[in-house]
């Protein structure tokens, strides 16, 4: 990751000042490793911020013409930071230090419950909302207080990710076929983000973003908690840190943004940084604003490779 972009200066500027505030070098994190220290929450999602504006750094250096008339913006997860400093909501250095104390609060709060994610493709048959149920009354009948299991990500249509604990999305796979789930997969994450059992993170990420300068967005910014534009900066601070214990509407963002008139041409899109996951959901949820996708990636590039 980031390996091809090191030649464009303002990305240079970047992981420098990025060693400043996390106190390590992410640089030499992500492209030496070690690979199990960087799927760690608490590097990952650093990695992640940083690389989608590096790549944002390659597009505009390609093509300047694209960034100055972009016109919405929306980022999956921690991309949604990404997407507030793309959009002049916030400055790099204190979106990239509310990252850092996001990250190493959801390691803490997943270190303290055996618990996960498990992406499904489903039937249109499939009842998510029952299979977490049983799913739950299961876990209650290990004697698991409270447990948690819902639906975390709404990703495209017939495909969800649940979370929760892990005993609940064990249920769920060796269960599949009664609630008629085609695919099931376990996520290589530590835990149920965007769950009640990230409520530990919520306080450190507040108190962090009452800290920060948020400014109004200069272009429409598209959150994760609704789908909605963000208005104003205290609707930006308060939806970042709901956006921890809630559901990623991607799906539901998808419609919101490409929402159009028929007979209306759909807008470029670009999706910066590392993996192209977000274009093939876009092809599930909209195929006519898919054939206007195009990929920035944070990974060497054929220019670079050839020189």
């Amino acid at each position: 990751m980031c390996r091809g972009l090191q030649r464009y200066p303002g990305v240079r500027d970047m992981y420098r000042l990025a060693e400043k505030v996390l106190g390590y070098d992410l640089l030499s994190l992500c492209l030496e490793g070690p690979r199990a220290a960087l799927d760690r929450t608490q590097h990952c999602q650093p990695a992640v911020f940083v690389a989608s504006l590096a790549a944002v750094e390659k597009l505009n250096h390609r093509q300047p013409e694209v960034v100055e008339r972009c016109v919405a913006a929306a980022g999956y997860s921690v991309g949604e930071f990404a997407a507030l400093v793309f959009a002049g909501a916030l400055g790099f250095a204190e979106a990239l230090y509310a990252v850092k104390v996001r990250a190493e609060a959801m390691q803490k709060a997943s270190e303290a419950v055996p618990s996960g994610m498990l992406s499904v493709v489903g039937r249109r048959e499939a009842n998510y909302k029952f299979a977490c149920l049983e799913a739950r009354k299961h876990c209650e009948s290990l004697g698991i207080e409270n447990p948690v299991c819902t639906v975390s990500n709404y990703l495209f249509p017939d495909s969800r990710v649940i979370a929760g604990h892990l005993q609940a999305l064990e249920f769920l796979q060796e269960n599949a076929r009664k609630y008629y789930f085609k695919r099931t997969k376990l996520l290589p994450v530590s835990g149920a983000f965007h769950t009640r059992l990230m409520e530990p993170a919520v306080e450190p990420l507040a108190e962090v973003l009452k800290s920060i300068e948020i400014q109004k967005p200069l272009l429409c910014v598209y959150s994760n908690v609704d789908g909605k534009k963000y208005m104003h900066s205290k609707h930006i601070q308060k939806l970042l840190v709901k956006q921890v214990v809630s559901p990623v509407l991607w799906e539901q963002t998808m419609h919101s943004v490409y929402e159009r008139k028929q007979g209306t041409e759909f807008p470029y899109t670009y999706e910066v940084g590392p993996g192209n996951q977000l274009g093939a959901i876009l092809k599930q949820c909209n195929l006519k604003a898919w054939k206007q996708y195009k990929h920035v990636d944070a990974l060497e590039d054929e220019e670079a490779a050839e020189t």
